[in-house]
């Protein structure tokens, strides 16, 4: 098979009849008229509900009937969504750590893993024997397990990187050979078979116990490996092939590069424009329409991400020292202590900001120019399908991975630093915004752009083939 799971099926997979035919479509709907359906387990936070409903959008669209389960935690709306997809709580019990905010990630990843694998499967096992396949987060080392264990046939669904995936199958010969834990003195090395990533781009998380870290990361990587049928990536090869191709040289089981999601279902990001963006999207846009092209900074770290407010204070700076444009998101309690008062004395009149923005429609418009961004996947690949240059600012997780490519592989982008303050910020956005380096590197981000809307124009093979394979996995005509 291909190496990128993009137009190959599994070997003795049992192919279904194309997708696109009106035959093939009865075909489905009989199917789902049968019972047979996905079961899919998103983990409760945004970054990784969205590509997961956007997958459901997906298999539903070609016929296959849908069951989302999830937690109470962080619950998706289904009102918000299609009508034909199925949401199923799956009445957990979780401890604190499992929901508090200053819980470190890896801690909160640990108890919601411990406190949803009973109750995951029995909500599974309530829906068999009319479940074909589960699509479970690849985070949820647990749920992948307890499907295996039930007999139903289980994917593994990253919605980060394939080069973060490739970096966790790593971590094992990593920790054999002194890289992991990491150590501060080798932190600009390079690391042996993840090339572009130096040891300090590897995952981590602040303030959680590096064997912690590790032994998640292990959990994730074994289940993977002894439980799962295929893995599903949220990327696509014009900017991850040779990261897929490794993938899939180191697994036995297939791997389907399915990639930009949110490209792929405009259905989707209409269901995200809620009570939020009634309140502050038509605001953002109409302030976006008032400046000229490539002329505003987008600044905003994700719905995760927490900063000190040392930092937010260099950045607020940063931003009005630099002399350029800005519409930055300060979501709520992403400044540790509080929402902070902005720093006296700094002159907003070129900026604005919000406590959300549509993040699509402002990468979308013309006005945007730039993003200083956390680098999470879900932004990266914003970015990159919008074709606007970053300034990373990675913190934690899988951020420094995506911000290495970013920054080096891809080249478009400049690297922040760790370590910053306001004049070293207001000259980062400058070189981002303005002269000839910002120039290249709109050059190469208009490029990426252009490669991802050619994949969204092919991208219908790729999900047939995970329809395919998920049809080959049943034992009942799909």
């Amino acid at each position: 098979m291909q190496s990128h799971g993009a137009s190959a099926l599994a070997p003795s997979g049992k192919a279904c009849a194309s997708a696109t035919s009106p035959a093939a479509m009865a075909e489905k709907e009989a199917a789902v008229l049968a019972g047979r359906r996905v079961a899919l387990f998103p983990l409760p936070f945004q970054g990784h509900l969205s590509p997961m409903l956007q997958l459901a959008a997906l298999l539903r669209a070609r016929g296959l009937a849908v069951a989302v389960l999830h937690t109470d935690f962080n619950a998706p709306d289904p009102a918000r969504h299609h009508p034909d997809l199925a949401f199923v709580p799956i009445r957990e019990t979780l401890p604190e750590e499992a929901t508090s905010p200053d819980a470190d990630i890896v801690a909160q990843l640990l108890a919601l893993n411990a406190a949803c694998e009973a109750p995951f499967r029995d909500a599974l096992a309530s829906l068999l024997p009319d479940v074909a396949c589960a699509v479970v987060d690849g985070q949820w080392y647990a749920a992948l397990g307890a499907a295996a264990q039930l007999g139903v046939p289980v994917l593994a669904l990253r919605t980060d990187s394939a080069a973060t995936f490739r970096s966790m199958l790593a971590y094992p010969r990593l920790r054999d050979a002194g890289y992991i834990p990491i150590d501060e003195q080798r932190l600009d090395e390079p690391v042996p078979e993840l090339e572009p990533l130096r040891v300090r781009d590897l995952i981590r998380v602040d303030g959680c116990q590096p064997d912690a870290l590790c032994g998640f990361i292990a959990r994730v990587a074994d289940a993977m490996c002894a439980s799962a049928s295929g893995v599903v990536v949220n990327t696509f090869a014009a900017i991850e092939a040779s990261e897929l191709d490794k993938i899939q040289a180191e697994l036995s089981q297939p791997a389907f590069a399915v990639g930009p999601l949110h490209k792929l279902t405009p259905a989707a990001a209409a269901a995200e424009h809620d009570f939020r963006y009634q309140l502050y999207g038509p605001d953002c846009v109409a302030w976006l329409d008032a400046h000229p092209p490539r002329s505003v900074l987008y600044v905003s770290l994700g719905s995760v991400a927490c900063i000190d407010r040392g930092v937010f204070d260099e950045m607020a700076w940063g931003l009005s020292i630099s002399g350029v444009p800005f519409l930055w998101v300060v979501r709520p309690g992403s400044v540790r202590g509080g929402m902070p008062a902005l720093p006296y004395g700094l002159d907003w009149s070129m900026g604005k900001i919000v406590p959300w923005a549509p993040q699509r429609d402002v990468l979308a418009h013309r006005a945007t120019g730039g993003f200083w961004t956390h680098c999470g996947w879900n932004s990266t690949l914003e970015s990159v399908c919008e074709g606007v240059p970053m300034l990373a600012q990675p913190c934690f997780g899988d951020q420094t991975v995506n911000a290495r490519y970013v920054t080096q592989q891809w080249g478009v982008g400049l690297e922040l630093g760790e370590v910053f303050d306001r004049s070293r910020a207001a000259e980062a956005v400058r070189r981002l915004m303005v002269g000839e380096e910002c120039a290249a590197m709109r050059e190469r981000a208009h490029g990426l752009k252009t490669r991802a809307n050619q994949r969204v124009a092919a991208a219908t093979r790729a999900i047939d083939n995970l329809v395919d394979y998920i049809c080959s996995l049943s034992t009942a005509p799909c």
